[in-house]
């Protein structure tokens, strides 16, 4: 609106001609840019490359965020130098849980921000696959208690872009605290490694692979043991001990 003031103003005034007008407006030494109008409080948030054709990223666009692209070690969304935030729906969450890989991705959730976050979108996440209600209980009390990771549940898109957003301007919104990318994976301990090693084990959380390695000491005893040394360990039934003996002896195949 100011600056179609000021041409109603230099019409008026000067009745010049178009390119009079031109050179007075557009080539004088206080000449506006694209960026001089840019929101000085505008959220920003930084999405993972994988998350580009998501609808959750189409929506926070749609609500004036500030969204920029990158390749993220760890998380989906930062939102802040303090919180990143992991999203799963709940076809992803039972698979990786049935993979073992969800309390991978937890610690390095964990280890890369101070205020992680995961969220897990959509509904039926106790009726969609075949796994006991208990397991699953189980999975979120370990991810809230043993990684101290908050779990928030969306029922859409639209809700985890709406609390993204919300987030996101209760973390900016005084300036304090700018986005900041900490996903890179930080050197583990020797101890570390062999707990990441183990945690990628079907069924494994991050508590029964420091039993396992109490109870072996090794990672070559923990591959050499039977179903039956395996169960001696409490939270080990057949059917995980069988699925970890499967994929130590399997042979590989491409």
């Amino acid at each position: 609106h100011s600056e179609l003031d000021v041409l109603r103003t230099a019409l008026k005034k000067h009745g010049e001609t178009s390119t009079e007008l031109h050179d007075t407006i557009f080539e004088g030494a206080n000449q506006r840019k694209l960026e001089d109008y840019t929101k000085n409080d505008q959220i920003h948030i930084v999405v993972d490359h994988r998350e580009s054709r998501s609808t959750v990223m189409r929506y926070l666009v749609n609500k004036d965020v500030l969204v920029e692209q990158q390749q993220l070690g760890v998380g989906d969304y930062v939102v802040s130098s303090r919180i990143g935030v992991e999203r799963k729906n709940v076809d992803d969450y039972l698979q990786s849980l049935l993979d073992g890989k969800l309390f991978v991705q937890m610690r390095h959730l964990r280890d890369a921000y101070p205020r992680p976050i995961l969220i897990v979108e959509g509904d039926g996440l106790l009726t969609k696959r075949n796994i006991s209600q208990n397991a699953i209980f189980g999975s979120i009390a370990s991810i809230i208690t043993d990684y101290g990771i908050p779990l928030i549940t969306t029922k859409s898109a639209h809700e985890t872009a709406d609390f993204l957003r919300i987030l996101a301007r209760r973390e900016q919104e005084k300036g304090e605290r700018a986005v900041a990318i900490r996903g890179e994976k930080t050197a583990m301990s020797l101890t570390e490694q062999q707990g990441f090693i183990v945690e990628g084990l079907p069924h494994v959380s991050s508590v029964i692979a420091k039993r396992l390695l109490i109870h072996f000491g090794t990672i070559r005893s923990l591959a050499s043991a039977s179903i039956k040394d395996l169960c001696a360990v409490k939270g080990v039934g057949k059917g995980i001990a069988e699925e970890i003996i499967r994929v130590f002896r399997e042979e590989f195949r491409e």
